[in-house]
C-alpha cells in the first residue's frame, strides 16, 4: 500500500513548491490537492447539521496552478487532484490544463473528479445540482475524446461541440488516470462505467471498501485501483485498508505554515516507516 499526502494548499499555508519537495523527500507517493472556486456567503448545508466549512475551504488555491508549481519542484511525485469539481468547469479548458500539466511533469498526473456538495457554488456556475452527475459522465467521455483523437467532437445533452483540434496531448496514453470520488451507488456506477480508479470519500470504512470492491468485481471491474483520501493516524484502520487491498492512502495534512507543516510531514514519515504493511 502506497502512502501519500492530501491537503488544502492556501495563501496561508506552506507554498506548493516547498510542500511538494518536502513530500517527495520524505518518500511519499503522491500529493493530492482539492478545490473550491469560491464559498458562497449564504451557507446551504449538504445535510442537516453539517458544520460550516473551515477556513481553508475559503482560501484554497487553484489545483492546476498548485500542481504546476509542485511539478517544477519534484521529479517523481505523482500529482493528483482529489477532487476537482469537473461539472463546474469548462471541459475543453480542463482537457488542455490536464494535458499541459501531464506534459510538463513527464506524465505524473492523476485526475480525481467528483460531483461536489455545495449546491450554491454549483448554481453560481450555472450548474443545476440535479444534473451534475449526468454532466460529469459526459465530461469524462469528452475528455477522453479530446486526449486520444487529433480531431475530436462530442454531442451529448450537456456537452456538445463540433470537431476541434486540441494540443498538447497527455504524455500518459491513452489518458491520465481518472479516479472517481464518492461512495454512493451512483459514484460506484460511475467508477465502473468511466473510471480508471476509485477515490472513496474521507471516513470510508473497511466494510464499505469491501462492499464496493465486491460490487465492482460483479460489474467487471475487479482490478480497479483504490485510493483513500484524507486518512488519519489510526493504525488499526490503516491495517484494515491494507487487508482490503487498498492501493493508496493519503494522510490529511492540516493547512499549516511551512515550519509546522514540515514537522507534521516528519511525523507522518516516521509513522509510515514503522508500519508493517
Amino acid at each position: 500500500m502506497k502512502f501519500s499526502i492530501a491537503t488544502f494548499v492556501t495563501d496561508e499555508s506552506i507554498a506548493p513548491g516547498s510542500l511538494a519537495a518536502a513530500v517527495e523527500e520524505r518518500g511519499f507517493h503522491a500529493l493530492m490537492v482539492t478545490e473550491h472556486s469560491h464559498m458562497p456567503v449564504a451557507y446551504d448545508p449538504p445535510y442537516p447539521g453539517a458544520p460550516e466549512p473551515s477556513r481553508e475551504y475559503y482560501r484554497v488555491l487553484d489545483p492546476f496552478v498548485t500542481l504546476a508549481s509542485a511539478a517544477a519542484a519534484t521529479r517523481n511525485l505523482v500529482l493528483t487532484t482529489a477532487v476537482i469539481l469537473l461539472a463546474q468547469r469548462d471541459v475543453i479548458y480542463v482537457a488542455k490544463e490536464v494535458a499541459s500539466l501531464d506534459l510538463i511533469s513527464g506524465g505524473r498526473v492523476v485526475l480525481g473528479v467528483g460531483v461536489g456538495w455545495n449546491r450554491d457554488e454549483m448554481r453560481h456556475h450555472n450548474l443545476d445540482p440535479a444534473t451534475r452527475g449526468a454532466k460529469l459522465d459526459e465530461q469524462i467521455l469528452a475528455l477522453k475524446e479530446i486526449w486520444t483523437k487529433d480531431i475530436a467532437e462530442f454531442h451529448g445533452e450537456f456537452v456538445d461541440f463540433s470537431p476541434i483540434y486540441s494540443w498538447p496531448k497527455p504524455v500518459q496514453r491513452p489518458n491520465p488516470p481518472i479516479f472517481i470520488g464518492g461512495t454512493s451507488r451512483a459514484a460506484l456506477q460511475r467508477v465502473s462505467s468511466y473510471g480508471d480508479g476509485w477515490l472513496p470519500t474521507v471516513g470510508v470504512t473497511v466494510d464499505e471498501i469491501l462492499r464496493g470492491r465486491e460490487w465492482l468485481a460483479a460489474n467487471g471491474r475487479a482490478e480497479m485501483p483504490i485510493a483513500v483520501w484524507g486518512v488519519g493516524r489510526n493504525e488499526e484502520l490503516l491495517a484494515g485498508y491494507a487487508e482490503a487491498a487498498v492501493d493508496e492512502v493519503a494522510f490529511l495534512l492540516p493547512t499549516l505554515p511551512e515550519a509546522a507543516a514540515l514537522r507534521e510531514l516528519d511525523e507522518l514519515a516516521e509513522l509510515t516507516a514503522a508500519l508493517a504493511f
